[in-house]
């Protein structure tokens, strides 16, 4: 096969590849990074290259205008190479950082009455050894056995090769006084077959801090809690968006990219090298002598979707995407850190929660553990709100759940100008109604570059109660505003002129963008209808609305119950929990008891796959305006818009 020469502005090395590869493969050999947050699929656009030598052959083009065409670019993800070839790199999107401030550390508060000697599964064992003689020959392991056994009523105790590796030197060096380091692992009998974690020189009656991580990796973020197991407190909080980011902004175009060539791979590495720095960072954050490294750290728990949990530890995901639908594993073997990648200490247990199904996974069991629903009287309804949306509803006595396929249009993606909730984005949004004009405030008080999840929801409702969109989403032509125009993808509504946007660019939102948020806000409606239904109730009977997430937190009520996102309820119903899962992780770090019960939640929630429900298609056919067909649904709108008229 013939090789060619590619070559990249940004970089000096020049790469071989053959007739028919990728330009975006072309440049991650090279070292580059791409963006691709269809996951290669060619229908975000963002991945866009300028050709400014040789030739390629381009599969798709459709994000691409005529004059973009005429200018050289192409997209990175649907162009092969068939000569040798020069690219330059456009600036790509910066994935910023999102890092938490010390601050909401102290709003975590330990569980009342936690005892690290009780509740907590990895516990420090100290010891006094007798040495090794002539009249006691016993070998090196079966002695430390032994003083478990006779000294702290502990038996079955397992240890891996590269510690057995390492006791003989410790316990010499140690002058046979120690301080064992076990995870007792089984939750139903703590006591049978626990691990040692690691072998501690010195015999403490008081044990230093045990430190501990709760972690949750969401599409869009991770964060890590460092947690002090012997006080049980978050010592250390850390967030930054996943990098995986860059392959697929949803699970179903990471799934599609992780099918591809070395794709799952790359994608497990992403989100590794995420964890792994989030882990230094918050260690960095603790004042110690010697200071905190990651591998002091003895456990984690690990939170997330189905397919972020299938991604982090190597397994395929191609069949979540795929009737039936079903995982390699709902509820995951203890593993260790070394097995996984995760850089706490090689031997450190790693313990990823349970979950539910194909889209609904352990970020929601635990989210269900925090909000306390699985112990609540009052019917409620959890959402997760976010990349995906996954909702349960029950009570003490029942759980049902299902995922809705709303897709990423409120984290930003699948809207033209739509980006992620950091700086420059337009966080909130009013239209005057008497001259169409908006005004809005953006997320660092700077010049705006685009518009976020929560401006969003209140631009879709703005522009439905001026009558700027009638309630399927048509732009209203005849009003008489410079700011309703024919674009190049038809009729659109400008946000803000070019003169005074940060990249001087106008920023708008096209009759395309407002169809995929309606989209998106009456599959999660539909999904409720759908659960409510499923048990015999009407949507006004909930009595409590938990909303989880940290998209969830800046939801405007009454925006999203005006375009129909959320049940028209009283405001006092609904409560923002912030992100639940991490919570729950955290809890299950701490409890065995509360670990266990994550496990019986997953056990208890009744799973429905609304693919396969023909009322979840009813229901979002009628969810798809706004609010929705049915006006009764939504009485505070209904009243609203007859006052208006």
């Amino acid at each position: 096969m013939a090789k060619h020469s590619v070559s990249f502005d940004k970089v000096k090395l020049k790469v071989e590849v053959n007739t028919g590869t990728l330009l975006s493969e072309a440049a991650q050999l090279a070292g580059l990074e791409l963006n691709q947050p269809c996951g290669g699929q060619g229908r975000c656009g963002r991945c866009a290259v300028r050709i400014t030598g040789g030739a390629i052959r381009s599969r798709s083009t459709i994000r691409l205008s005529e004059e973009d065409r005429k200018e050289g670019y192409a997209l990175a993800c649907q162009s092969v190479v068939e000569a040798d070839v020069h690219v330059e790199i456009p600036p790509q999107e910066k994935i910023e950082r999102l890092l938490t401030s010390d601050r909401s550390v102290a709003e975590i508060t330990v569980p009342s009455g936690y005892d690290a000697s009780l509740d907590q599964s990895i516990q420090a064992i100290p010891l006094s050894l007798n040495p090794p003689d002539m009249s006691d020959q016993t070998d090196d392991w079966g002695r430390l056995t032994t003083g478990l056994r006779k000294q702290a009523g502990i038996e079955n105790v397992q240890i891996s090769l590269s510690l057995l590796q390492r006791i003989a030197g410790i316990l010499r060096a140690a002058n046979w006084e120690v301080t064992a380091i076990l995870d007792m692992q089984t939750w139903e009998k703590p006591q049978d077959n626990p691990r040692l974690i690691d072998l501690l020189p010195g015999k403490e009656l008081i044990p230093p801090p045990l430190w501990a991580a709760a972690i949750d990796i969401g599409t869009t973020t991770v964060t890590v809690w460092l947690v002090d197991l012997i006080t049980g407190k978050v010592e250390a909080q850390t967030a930054q968006y996943n990098q995986q980011i860059s392959r697929g902004e949803d699970v179903v175009s990471r799934i599609i990219y992780a099918g591809k060539d070395g794709g799952g791979e790359n994608l497990r590495q992403l989100v590794l090298a995420t964890i792994n720095e989030l882990l230094e960072t918050a260690c960095k954050r603790i004042k110690s002598d010697p200071p905190l490294v990651p591998e002091n750290i003895l456990k984690a728990t690990v939170v997330g979707n189905s397919t972020m949990m299938h991604l982090v530890l190597g397994i395929p995901p191609e069949n979540i995407r795929m009737m039936p639908f079903i995982t390699t594993v709902n509820q995951m073997p203890l593993l260790t850190a070394q097995e996984i990648g995760i850089n706490i200490h090689p031997d450190g247990t790693v313990d990823c929660l349970p979950g539910v199904a194909s889209y609904v996974g352990a970020d929601i069991t635990a989210g269900v553990l925090s909000s306390g629903i699985n112990e609540a009287e009052p019917v409620t309804l959890f959402m997760d709100v976010g990349t995906n949306g996954e909702i349960v509803l029950g009570s003490r006595e029942w759980l049902v759940t299902c995922a809705c396929s709303a897709g990423p249009a409120f984290e930003g993606a699948g809207v033209g100008d739509g980006m992620r909730a950091t700086k420059g984005a337009i966080e909130d949004i009013w239209i005057n109604e008497s001259n169409l004009e908006p005004t809005f405030r953006v997320i660092g008080e700077i010049k705006p570059r685009g518009i976020c999840g929560s401006g969003l929801i209140a631009l879709l409702a703005e522009m439905f109660l001026t009558g700027v969109i009638d309630k399927a989403g048509n732009i209203n032509t005849n009003l008489q505003t410079p700011r309703i125009r024919e674009g190049e993808h038809g009729w659109e509504y400008v946000i803000c002129f070019a003169e005074n946007t940060g990249d001087g660019e106008d920023i708008v939102i096209t009759h395309v963008d407002v169809d995929n948020l309606l989209r998106a806000k009456a599959a999660i409606y539909a999904g409720m209808t759908v659960l409510a239904e499923s048990v015999g109730i009407p949507l006004d009977w909930i009595e409590q609305v938990l909303i989880g997430g940290s998209f969830g937190k800046y939801i405007n009520v009454e925006k999203a119950i005006e375009i129909g996102l959320l049940p028209d309820l009283p405001w006092e119903r609904f409560q923002f929990l912030g992100n639940t899962a991490v919570r729950g992780a955290y809890l299950a770090l701490l409890d065995r008891n509360a670990r266990e019960q994550v496990k019986e939640i997953a056990s208890r929630m009744t799973y429905i796959e609304l693919s396969a429900d023909n009322k979840f298609y009813d229901a979002f056919m009628s969810a798809l305006f706004l609010p929705h067909t049915d006006l009764s649904h939504f009485p505070s709108v209904e009243a609203a818009m007859t006052n208006k008229q």
